[in-house]
């Protein structure tokens, strides 16, 4: 099996089809939570560059296979997950609310995320969920510091 696809499908969940995504940035979510105690550990920064670097590159690679953002590509859910949660303390319900706004501005597209889907290659598959991060782990941050949630 080429490298790519195991990268683009996030270990084969981009195979189960519709909802791939979802269940990808919810396991994303699940794993953050049972791994890391804090959204300001060094690990989590090196984690999300990483996933974000080999997100960009696979998902250039596999449009030789299966067409320009396939929905078995799964690591760009991943990827904005991550972003979502930096900076972000790591309870089950900042967790939960990181996810909830993700999926929001990932599947609305708001702001002009939708501009980015149309960058060459991988890039144009990642940054649209990286810019949905972003934009949740900004809201996410405005109501922690201003007591919101």
């Amino acid at each position: 099996m080429n490298i790519h696809k195991v990268v683009a499908t996030s270990l084969g969940i981009g195979y189960m089809g519709k909802g791939g995504g979802t269940v990808a940035a919810a396991v994303c979510a699940v794993l953050w939570l049972c791994i890391f105690t804090s959204g300001y550990d060094p690990l989590v920064f090196i984690v999300t560059a990483v996933v974000t670097v080999l997100g960009i590159w696979s998902s250039g690679e596999v449009e030789q296979f299966w067409g320009k953002d396939s929905s078995r590509v799964v690591i760009d859910e991943v990827a904005g997950m991550c972003v979502s949660l930096l900076f972000i303390p790591v309870t089950p319900g900042y967790v939960l609310a990181a996810f909830v706004l993700f999926r929001f501005f990932d599947i609305v597209k708001p702001f002009y995320i939708r501009r980015t889907e149309h960058l060459p290659k991988g890039w144009g598959v990642m940054l649209d969920d990286v810019v949905a991060g972003i934009y949740a782990n900004i809201l996410l941050q405005l109501w922690i510091h201003l007591n919101l949630f």
